[in-house]
């Protein structure tokens, strides 16, 4: 025996209306095609489900015995449906977030309100290097990434964000002693290889050829930061992560026409990524909410 959904739904609406005509206003069918499903599912049986006592049309004891396993089924059917509805309406789980490590200056912004919403979502969120960010996509061990450079050798979509602007900075005392004469001869303070910002001030470097072999790595954002105050060197920085050093005075940044450097902040995921309800409750409120939350926090 193989019963389809349609099928039992066209005997019971048969069943509970007497009547192929009312079955077929209420499902909004024609009556060939209620007359179809309803033999083909007839036919299944040995015994007869109707019959007629003049012209209307009875359920027969066997058929009674039927529709009591339909009605059963079709409760069962139904409580999929709200299964899946609930999962929405009363989201629990976990949304796992990786992010390069300047995205820690935007990502929570984008989280806050979608959290507070959903008090029975836990966050996990990664803040690493975009290596590490490409790492945990390729492996499927996330839901989305918050990246400024699409991976290379991964098919992904995307959701783009706001934009990432990159300048030359100093803290304010060097500021007033470098100029385009003496540039290649400052200390020039670098990520770690295979962050997003270090590809950034490698291209700036090339792009001005400047070959200077004065140089230092450092492993984090929040240190090349606190380097360029203490006077250690020069970089190039995400303008987001430095505005109160700018409002404040602390640093300066250095004009140059290969500056600033544009991408785009894009929230990314596998193209093959099959999402959880948690997960496209996220996507469908950052494409909602995300020009909201940019000109609340993000536009002077």
């Amino acid at each position: 025996m193989n019963y389809t959904i349609r099928q039992l739904q066209v005997f019971k609406a048969v069943a509970d209306h007497n009547s192929f005509t009312k079955a077929s206003e209420a499902l909004h069918l024609t009556q060939p095609a209620i007359s179809i499903q309803f033999k083909s599912f007839t036919e299944q049986f040995d015994f007869p489900l109707i019959e007629y006592h003049g012209r209307e049309l009875v359920l027969t004891e066997f058929g009674h015995r039927v529709l009591k396993e339909v009605n059963s089924i079709w409760d069962k059917i139904e409580a999929l449906s709200t299964i899946n509805q609930s999962a929405f309406e009363h989201l629990s789980g976990t949304l796992k977030v990786a992010s390069v490590s300047t995205g820690k200056y935007i990502m929570p912004y984008f989280l806050t309100t979608f959290l507070q919403n959903n008090p029975g979502v836990n966050l996990s969120m990664d803040v690493t290097n975009k290596r590490s960010v490409t790492q945990s996509l390729d492996e499927n061990l996330i839901d989305f990434a918050l990246v400024s450079t699409l991976p290379e050798n991964l098919e992904c979509h995307e959701e783009v964000l706001m934009e990432n602007e990159l300048v030359l900075v100093s803290n304010a005392e060097k500021a007033q002693e470098i100029s385009h004469a003496n540039l290649a001869t400052q200390k020039f303070l670098l990520r770690e290889a295979g962050s997003a910002t270090r590809q950034a001030m490698e291209q700036f470097l090339k792009k001005s050829q400047l070959k200077s072999s004065n140089k230092i790595t450092l492993t984090s954002n929040e240190a090349v930061k606190q380097s360029v105050l203490a006077g250690l060197g020069i970089s190039v920085m995400p303008l987001i992560g430095i505005r109160s050093e700018l409002e404040r005075g602390r640093l300066k940044i250095i004009p140059h026409e290969k500056l600033p450097i544009k991408s785009s902040w894009r929230l990314i995921w596998r193209s093959d990524k099959s999402f959880s309800p948690v997960a496209k409750a996220f996507l469908d409120h950052i494409k909602d909410q995300k020009q909201n939350i940019m000109d609340t926090y993000f536009v002077d």
